[in-house]
Protein backbone atom coordinates (compact mmCIF):
# COMPACT_ATOMS: atom_id res chain seq x y z
CA UNK A 1 0.00 0.00 0.00
CA UNK A 2 2.76 2.68 0.69
CA UNK A 3 4.75 1.94 -2.30
CA UNK A 4 1.75 3.18 -4.11
CA UNK A 5 1.79 6.28 -2.32
CA UNK A 6 5.98 6.43 -2.85
CA UNK A 7 6.49 4.84 -6.38
CA UNK A 8 5.06 8.31 -8.40
CA UNK A 9 7.35 10.48 -5.79
CA UNK A 10 10.26 8.60 -5.96
CA UNK A 11 10.76 8.50 -9.71
CA UNK A 12 9.88 12.32 -9.25
CA UNK A 13 13.03 12.64 -7.00
CA UNK A 14 15.50 10.96 -9.32
CA UNK A 15 14.15 13.18 -12.10
CA UNK A 16 14.61 16.27 -9.90
CA UNK A 17 18.41 15.08 -8.98
CA UNK A 18 19.09 14.19 -12.79
CA UNK A 19 17.75 17.27 -14.02
CA UNK A 20 19.66 19.45 -11.35
CA UNK A 21 22.96 17.36 -12.61
CA UNK A 22 22.38 18.45 -15.96
CA UNK A 23 21.57 21.85 -15.06
CA UNK A 24 24.67 21.57 -13.46
CA UNK A 25 26.89 20.19 -16.48
CA UNK A 26 24.99 22.83 -18.68
CA UNK A 27 26.12 26.22 -16.39
CA UNK A 28 29.78 24.53 -17.10
CA UNK A 29 29.54 24.35 -20.88
CA UNK A 30 28.49 28.22 -20.97
CA UNK A 31 31.40 29.13 -18.09
CA UNK A 32 33.60 27.42 -20.06
CA UNK A 33 32.43 28.96 -23.85
CA UNK A 34 35.70 30.95 -24.20
CA UNK A 35 38.20 27.72 -22.83
CA UNK A 36 40.21 26.74 -25.34
CA UNK A 37 40.19 22.64 -26.06
CA UNK A 38 36.95 22.64 -23.67
CA UNK A 39 34.56 20.34 -24.93
CA UNK A 40 30.75 20.42 -24.14
CA UNK A 41 29.35 17.79 -22.07
CA UNK A 42 25.95 16.50 -21.52
CA UNK A 43 23.71 13.54 -20.40
CA UNK A 44 20.95 11.46 -22.62
CA UNK A 45 18.46 12.32 -20.04
CA UNK A 46 15.70 9.65 -20.81
CA UNK A 47 18.66 7.11 -20.68
CA UNK A 48 19.95 8.21 -17.59
CA UNK A 49 16.46 8.37 -15.98
CA UNK A 50 15.73 4.72 -17.01
CA UNK A 51 19.21 3.91 -15.69
CA UNK A 52 18.44 5.13 -12.26
CA UNK A 53 15.04 3.89 -12.27
CA UNK A 54 15.90 0.90 -13.33
CA UNK A 55 13.57 0.50 -16.31
CA UNK A 56 14.92 -0.97 -19.56
CA UNK A 57 16.98 1.23 -22.06
CA UNK A 58 16.30 1.59 -25.40
CA UNK A 59 17.19 -0.58 -28.24
CA UNK A 60 21.16 0.40 -29.66
CA UNK A 61 19.75 1.59 -32.82
CA UNK A 62 16.87 4.51 -31.43
CA UNK A 63 20.15 5.62 -29.14
CA UNK A 64 21.47 7.92 -32.11
CA UNK A 65 19.51 9.02 -34.60
CA UNK A 66 21.15 12.55 -36.11
CA UNK A 67 24.65 13.40 -37.17
CA UNK A 68 24.18 16.55 -34.73
CA UNK A 69 22.77 14.95 -32.02
CA UNK A 70 24.72 14.64 -28.98
CA UNK A 71 27.37 11.55 -29.19
CA UNK A 72 29.53 9.44 -27.70
CA UNK A 73 33.54 9.61 -28.61
CA UNK A 74 35.05 6.98 -29.70
CA UNK A 75 31.87 4.78 -29.74
CA UNK A 76 32.43 4.14 -26.15
CA UNK A 77 30.52 5.68 -22.68
CA UNK A 78 32.31 7.86 -20.63
CA UNK A 79 32.32 7.20 -16.91
CA UNK A 80 30.12 8.97 -16.09
CA UNK A 81 27.81 8.22 -18.76
CA UNK A 82 28.02 11.73 -19.90
CA UNK A 83 28.02 12.20 -24.18
CA UNK A 84 30.55 14.68 -25.54
CA UNK A 85 28.60 17.40 -28.08
CA UNK A 86 29.67 16.98 -31.49
CA UNK A 87 30.62 20.38 -32.91
CA UNK A 88 28.34 22.70 -34.69
CA UNK A 89 30.90 24.61 -36.28
CA UNK A 90 34.48 24.30 -36.38
CA UNK A 91 36.71 27.08 -33.96
CA UNK A 92 40.43 27.37 -34.33
CA UNK A 93 40.60 27.11 -30.21
CA UNK A 94 38.90 23.47 -30.41
CA UNK A 95 36.17 24.89 -28.45
CA UNK A 96 32.92 22.79 -28.92
CA UNK A 97 30.44 25.11 -26.72
CA UNK A 98 28.14 26.37 -28.85
CA UNK A 99 26.22 29.00 -27.11
CA UNK A 100 23.21 29.09 -28.72
CA UNK A 101 22.13 25.76 -28.09
CA UNK A 102 23.88 25.83 -24.65
CA UNK A 103 21.43 28.90 -23.80
CA UNK A 104 18.30 27.06 -25.48
CA UNK A 105 19.48 23.16 -23.35
CA UNK A 106 19.40 25.27 -19.83
CA UNK A 107 16.58 27.37 -20.34
CA UNK A 108 14.75 24.34 -21.48
CA UNK A 109 16.34 22.05 -18.52
CA UNK A 110 15.05 24.75 -15.94
CA UNK A 111 11.26 24.71 -17.02
CA UNK A 112 11.66 21.27 -16.98
CA UNK A 113 13.26 21.23 -13.59
CA UNK A 114 10.63 23.42 -12.13
CA UNK A 115 7.68 21.18 -13.65
CA UNK A 116 8.95 18.27 -11.97
CA UNK A 117 9.44 20.34 -8.56
CA UNK A 118 5.60 21.66 -8.84
CA UNK A 119 4.71 18.12 -9.54
CA UNK A 120 6.61 16.67 -6.29
CA UNK A 121 5.06 19.68 -4.15
CA UNK A 122 1.55 18.90 -5.66
CA UNK A 123 1.51 15.16 -4.99
CA UNK A 124 2.69 16.23 -1.39
CA UNK A 125 -0.07 18.55 -1.02
CA UNK A 126 -2.42 15.95 -1.82
CA UNK A 127 -1.08 13.44 0.23
CA UNK A 128 -1.24 15.39 3.54
CA UNK A 129 -4.92 17.16 2.59
CA UNK A 130 -5.86 13.16 2.23
CA UNK A 131 -4.34 12.48 5.79
CA UNK A 132 -5.86 15.30 7.30
CA UNK A 133 -8.87 14.45 6.08
CA UNK A 134 -10.21 17.91 5.33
Amino acid sequence: MINRLTDPLEFQSQALVLRAERQRLLASNIANADTPGYVARDMDFASALRQATGEQALPAALAHTHAGHLSVRNGAASPAGLAYAAPSQTNLDRNTVDMDRERASFADNAVKYEATLRFINGSVGTMLNAIKGQ
